[in-house]
Order: C-alpha cells, then sequence, then structure tokens
C-alpha cells in the first residue's frame, strides 16, 4: 500500500482554507499552518465590549463558489452558515448630497440612471450586456483555471482582444455612460479588489454581473462564522489546523527520488511535507520563507518590481445607538475628488488630504453584531501602501482616525458623542502582522499585464512542490477570486500527484446540486 500524500497549507485565510478542503476531500493529509491564534488571515474577527467586528473581506459575492466546496463531499453550505441577502448592494453618497441605492434590480437601477441623464439609460443596458459577456469568459471560464505557460494566455488572447481587456475599468465604462456620477458607480468595484479604476483591465467590469447575477450576501454571525463553518468542514474530513503556529522556514530537499519541502515552524520541530500551499504572501513566501533557495530570491526581487495594491486605513467602533436609517449595510462615500484622488492613492507619496470611504454596517442585516440598542461599523479609507509613501502610522494613526469619524458625521449625526469603543489597522499593521509587502492591502495589483499568465502562477516554475493560493495568484484578491485560485491551484497539484478525480456521476450529482442552488438563491434576491 503506497504512502499517504502529505501536503501543507500556509495560512487560513480563505484560499488556503478552500485548498485545504479540496486536498483533504481528494485524500491529501493536509495540515494548516497559521500564524495568528486564530483562523482567517484578513477576515480574522475583533471583538470588544460586546461588539464584533470582522476584520476583513465584508461583501460575499459568488456563492456557488463557496457552495462547490460542500458539494464536494454531498454536504451544503446551508448546514454551516446561513448567507443573509444584503439589499442595496451599497449606497453610494457624494459630497453634493446626490445618493443612489446600487443593487440587482434592473428597473431600480434603470430609474435612478434616468433621472441622472435618460441618455444613459440604453448605454447601460448595453454595460450589463458586456458585464455579461465578460464574466461567462472571464469568470465561468477563465478564473478557475490556471495560466501556466504563455500558450495559456495566447490561446484565450482573441477572445480578450475582443471584449477589450486592454482598457481599463473607467475607460470602459464611460464609453457606455456619460454622467460622472454613474460612471463612478459602475467603475468603484475594482478598488475592492485592490486596484485602481484607471488602471485596472476591464476584464473586473465582470463583477458588476456576477453581483447581479448571484446578489450580495453577509454571513449570519458576520464573516468570521464563513470561516469557521469552512473550516468545520475541513476538519470533519480529517485535516488538522494549527493555530499560532508561524513557519519560520522551508527547505527544498531530495529524499530518494523524491522532491520533499521540510517545514521549521514554531514549535521548533521539523516536518516533511510532499508539497507545499502557500496562501502567505507571495512575496514573504518566496523572500522569507524560502529564503535558502536561490530561485525563490530571484523570484521575490522580480515581485519588488511589480505595482501593487494600494494600503488601507481600517477604523473599527461601536456606537450606543444602530444609525438604522442612516446608512446602508454597505455605503461608499465619494470624496470630492475620484480620479486625482486615485492617482494619489495609487502613486503619490503622502497621505492626501481628502479620501473616499467605504463604511460597513453589519448591524443593519444582523443585530446580534453588537449589544442591543446599538451598532458595529468599520470604515475603510485607502492610502498608498508604505513603499510609495513613508507615512508614521503610530503617530498619524489618531488624528486620521478622528478625521474620518468627523467626516461621517455628515451621514451618522452626532457621531463622536455616540463611539463607546474604536480601533484600527495601518499598513504598517498589514505589514508586521500579515507580512503584506509594503503593507499592500491586496496583494499584486490587478492590472492587464500582472493578470493570468503575467501574474505570479499558481505553480512555482522553479520549485517542484511548491504552490501558490490567494490574492497573489491567479485570478486576484476578492473572496471568489482566492477561492477560484483554490480551485486553479488544486487541478494542478492533482495531476501533479496523480490524485484520484471525483467519477463523472458525482460530478453530474454535484452540479445539478449547484444549479438547483443557485437558482433558489438566485429567485430569493429577485
Amino acid at each position: 500500500m503506497s504512502e499517504q500524500i502529505r501536503g501543507a497549507v500556509i495560512g487560513s485565510g480563505f484560499g488556503g482554507i478552500a485548498a485545504a478542503i479540496r486536498l483533504q476531500a481528494a485524500g491529501v493529509q493536509t495540515t494548516i499552518f497559521e500564524a495568528q491564534d486564530q483562523p482567517g488571515g484578513r477576515a480574522r474577527v475583533f471583538h470588544a465590549k460586546g461588539y464584533t467586528f470582522d476584520a476583513g473581506p465584508t461583501v460575499i459575492t459568488a456563492p456557488e463558489s463557496l457552495e462547490e466546496l460542500f458539494a464536494l463531499v454531498g454536504r451544503t453550505l446551508s448546514e454551516e452558515v446561513e448567507l443573509l441577502p444584503v439589499t442595496p448592494f451599497y449606497r453610494l453618497v457624494w459630497d453634493d448630497g446626490d445618493k443612489f441605492d446600487y443593487d440587482g434590480n434592473s428597473e431600480s437601477m434603470i430609474a435612478q440612471i434616468r433621472a441622472r441623464n435618460p441618455d444613459d439609460v440604453a448605454g447601460y443596458e448595453r454595460f450589463v450586456d458586456y458585464s455579461k459577456a465578460v464574466f461567462e469568459a472571464g469568470y465561468e471560464k477563465l478564473a478557475g483555471k490556471p495560466f501556466l505557460r504563455f500558450m495559456d494566455m495566447v490561446k484565450v488572447a482573441p477572445q480578450l482582444a475582443k471584449l477589450r481587456a486592454d482598457r481599463s475599468v473607467y475607460a470602459t465604462v464611460a464609453g457606455f455612460v456619460e454622467n460622472d456620477h454613474v460612471r463612478q458607480a459602475l467603475s468603484f468595484h475594482s478598488l475592492l479588489v485592490g486596484g485602481n479604476p484607471y488602471e485596472t483591465s476591464s476584464i473586473y467590469t465582470l463583477i458588476h454581473y456576477l453581483e447581479r447575477h448571484w446578489g450580495v450576501f453577509f454571513p449570519r454571525g458576520g464573516t468570521g462564522e464563513l470561516v469557521q463553518g469552512l473550516l468545520r468542514l475541513f476538519q470533519s474530513l480529517g485535516g488538522e489546523l494549527r493555530l499560532s503556529s508561524p513557519v519560520t522556514q522551508i527547505d527544498v530537499q531530495q529524499l530518494g527520488e523524491k522532491t520533499v519541502h521540510c517545514i521549521d515552524s514554531a514549535t521548533g520541530e521539523q516536518e516533511i511535507f510532499d508539497f507545499v500551499v502557500s496562501n502567505a504572501d507571495v512575496h514573504h513566501t518566496y523572500k522569507k520563507l524560502y529564503r535558502n533557495h536561490a530561485k525563490a530570491q530571484k523570484r521575490a526581487r522580480k515581485l519588488e518590481k511589480m505595482d501593487w495594491s494600494m494600503g488601507l486605513f481600517v477604523l473599527y467602533f461601536g456606537t450606543d445607538r444602530p444609525y438604522k436609517d442612516d446608512v446602508a449595510h454597505h455605503t461608499v462615500v465619494f470624496g470630492p475628488r475620484y480620479k486625482e484622488l486615485l492617482e494619489e492613492i495609487f502613486h503619490g507619496h503622502a497621505l492626501p488630504d481628502d479620501f473616499s470611504l467605504y463604511l460597513h454596517a453589519p448591524t443593519h442585516t444582523d443585530p446580534t453584531m453588537a449589544p442591543e440598542g446599538c451598532g458595529a461599523f468599520y470604515v475603510l479609507s485607502p492610502v498608498p501602501h508604505l513603499g510609495n509613501a513613508a507615512i508614521d502610522w503610530k503617530t498619524v494613526a489618531p488624528q486620521y482616525a478622528e478625521k474620518l469619524l468627523a467626516h461621517l458625521e455628515t451621514h451618522l449625526p452626532d457621531l463622536r458623542q455616540h463611539v463607546v469603543t474604536k480601533s484600527w489597522l495601518t499598513p504598517e499593521d498589514f505589514r508586521d502582522d500579515l507580512n503584506a509587502y509594503q503593507g499592500a492591502a491586496f496583494s499584486v495589483a490587478p492590472t492587464l499585464t500582472q493578470s493570468a499568465w503575467f501574474r505570479p502562477h499558481n505553480r512555482d516554475q522553479d520549485i517542484p512542490g511548491l504552490y501558490i493560493v490567494g490574492a497573489g495568484t491567479h485570478p486576484g484578491a476578492g473572496v471568489p477570486g482566492v477561492i477560484s485560485s483554490a480551485k486553479a491551484t488544486v487541478e494542478v497539484i492533482a495531476a501533479d500527484f496523480c490524485l484520484p478525480s471525483a467519477d463523472p456521476v458525482t460530478v453530474a450529482v454535484m452540479r445539478q446540486r449547484l444549479a438547483k442552488l443557485a437558482g433558489e438563491r438566485h429567485r430569493k434576491v429577485a
């Protein structure tokens, strides 16, 4: 009887957990090493004075990607986690008082667009058709497929050229509609995956149709409950999770005819695995974890020359009143500048004086996230990463937090009088706690020349047995993106290690179940 294959997953973000579930379901004895004392990576959870704060991802889309992980072993997501629909998807507000409730309802969207510019209605309808075509090509066909060879890129180049992937998100949107606020409403999504709308490939316009198709959700109990539900699935399959176990070094060695990865962790013991899937920051993976491998150091130097996403200042606060009627679950507060501010955020060398904000109010959907009659919030402000702007965040952060709260009083009356707890994360925290290169919150920026084959690959071409998942590899950041990266990566591992694949009957049953669940969810959203 052959010895069971052992795989190590470094990091328990959504990408790492999704990869671990797929590997364990395929018969690989899988161990997740997590440096923090709780799982989730960027999706950690903070608690303070009875308030629950999700540290990172809060917009849950493409639930089918989550359902598929459970369907692999004949189970359903609803057994572990309840996804609550969020309506509207986002409320967009501008400093001139304009408000736009962005959702998947065509009639509502068209009415709001018509009120701003009747001529934009036809353009918006064409944009929806375009977004659907990009979704079908860019998400359904390519997101879960690895790009390991240049020929993989060449094969899809004609299709990408037809969809004008060379244009930016904003330029594409501007080709359909003229009203400035509508253009911003249809282009801001790339910021949610770390991209500048003026530089991110138009492929990311697929997010509009993806949300319209499946809806936007929030897990009951918070995103942390989704992490826990996925981990319960992983552990029920026999997988092992090790918390407070930072990996300090990985050496690649030959054990007879086999290449193995020797992992040094905080326990002080060295363990041997057949392969490693890194969900750690991609630069940290090469620069630190594989520091004794010459090819890894060469890869790290190449990564340092790439464009990285912006940094984030995230302020978490709890209030003694709910502010239920003042903002939506997801509110985007645009500043007086759009293009100019984005230029300063992504390429500037100082902290901009103004800002555009994303405000998350989970108690609007799930009141249990705060004490009764209270509100839990976080506000996210995109800022330059540490490689662009040498900001002393330890000094700046308290004043910046106060500045954000003062600005939000336009939408949340007398806010500062009602804040009972607050804390924050800065790019320095992303760097120090999450090993994020330059404190960049979303890894390598999603520009055209840093996408698909041009992005760090799901399987390293020089280090046998090293695989990558998460925001730094194909297809990119965002919960659907990193979960799709796990699918692409495990597909490669399965081929490399001759793992058993599901039989055709099982696959057919799984697809039927997923189609049924997707139909039921779509009807609920509609």
